[in-house]
């Protein structure tokens, strides 16, 4: 069979285009997928053509080059097997699970410096891209003991934000989605508290000590949640923004308390270790933290719809079409 990679061709129009199975050269892996997962933030942002085209896809994943144009290859969690090796590798990885920030394919090739071994289940493995953002999102907060958390977005990375953060001795999590399928899961990962956010969040966070939540997370990917998350975060907070909003505009209400709050705003991005971490922490330990983090996950939890990568366009219009139901998806490569 043929080799299968799937291509952002137009908005809202995938290709899947067939091509020779490659061959490694000799410091190379050739890696046939057996799962790919569809980080649906920044994917539905390419496919609704809501990306800035210009921008570079990604300066620190060799597989990801050139821009955010079409038509492009675009995906970071594909989970295979080792099927061959070049003549400078040794034999041992042949047959070896690993995962790899690599485009949605059927085949691919890396060196072994540019994949992770892992001794996890293909759907646990497709997680490990997300579960890494939440680490990164959960470290950049630096939640302590007795705090009250708020975390905005129960979409996959938000919920594996939220159970990381429920081993922690906080006062209080509670999580805030618009839809009630992501805040049940949210309970089952261990908020104490679930709120849509048409209800008045920032009235039930809170005790007669110290108004609002200590620290909140905006991962939703709506720029009204952002506003939102700031409002709700009391007096000297911290907001840490994980979202990627792409060209959607965000407006904020900052004339009001905002001016005297001493709240803390700050982005949160997994490609680079924060710098206030990188004396202890390099991503090497960090992905090593993920996997004994996503060997305590569910993944049926998290992935709720998966399709041949041959329907792909289903997969995205699912995502794109249906939040209410559509949580997690992967590709499969048979």
């Amino acid at each position: 069979m043929p080799a299968r990679s799937l291509y952002f061709s137009d908005p809202e129009s995938v290709s899947v285009e067939e091509r020779p199975v490659p061959d490694p050269d000799d410091d190379q892996l050739l890696v046939r997928t057996e799962r790919s997962f569809i980080s649906s933030g920044t994917e539905l942002l390419i496919y609704r053509d809501e990306a800035p085209a210009d921008i570079q896809t990604d300066e620190t994943i060799d597989a990801l080059d050139g821009t955010l144009s079409y038509p492009l290859q675009y995906g970071y969690a594909a989970v295979g097997q080792v099927s061959a090796t070049g003549a400078a590798v040794d034999d041992d990885w042949i047959g070896r699970r690993v995962f790899a920030f690599h485009p949605h394919e059927s085949h691919f090739l890396a060196t072994p410096a540019e994949v992770v071994p892992v001794d996890l289940s293909p759907d646990r493995a497709a997680l490990v891209a997300n579960a890494e953002a939440a680490v990164n999102f959960v470290m950049d907060g630096r939640p302590k003991i007795g705090e009250r958390v708020a975390v905005f977005g129960q979409g996959v990375v938000g919920l594996l934000t939220t159970a990381f953060l429920s081993s922690f001795p906080l006062g209080e999590l509670t999580t805030v989605d618009c839809y009630e399928h992501r805040r049940s899961v949210s309970r089952q990962l261990g908020a104490d508290r679930t709120r849509s956010p048409d209800a008045d969040v920032g009235d039930r966070i809170g005790d007669t000590h110290a108004d609002g939540a200590d620290l909140s997370f905006e991962v939703s990917g709506n720029p009204n949640a952002l506003d939102e998350a700031i409002q709700v975060t009391g007096y000297a907070g911290r907001v840490v923004v994980g979202s990627w909003y792409g060209t959607k505009p965000v407006q904020l209400e900052l004339g009001g308390k905002f001016h005297r709050s001493h709240v803390r705003v700050r982005s949160s991005q997994v490609s680079h270790v924060d710098p206030d971490h990188g004396g202890r922490w390099d991503k090497d330990r960090r992905l090593a933290l993920v996997q004994d983090l996503l060997a305590d996950v569910d993944p049926d939890t998290l992935i709720t719809d998966e399709f041949p990568v041959e329907r792909a366009g289903e997969a995205y219009e699912a995502l794109d079409s249906t939040p209410e139901t559509t949580l997690g998806v992967t590709l499969t490569y048979d």
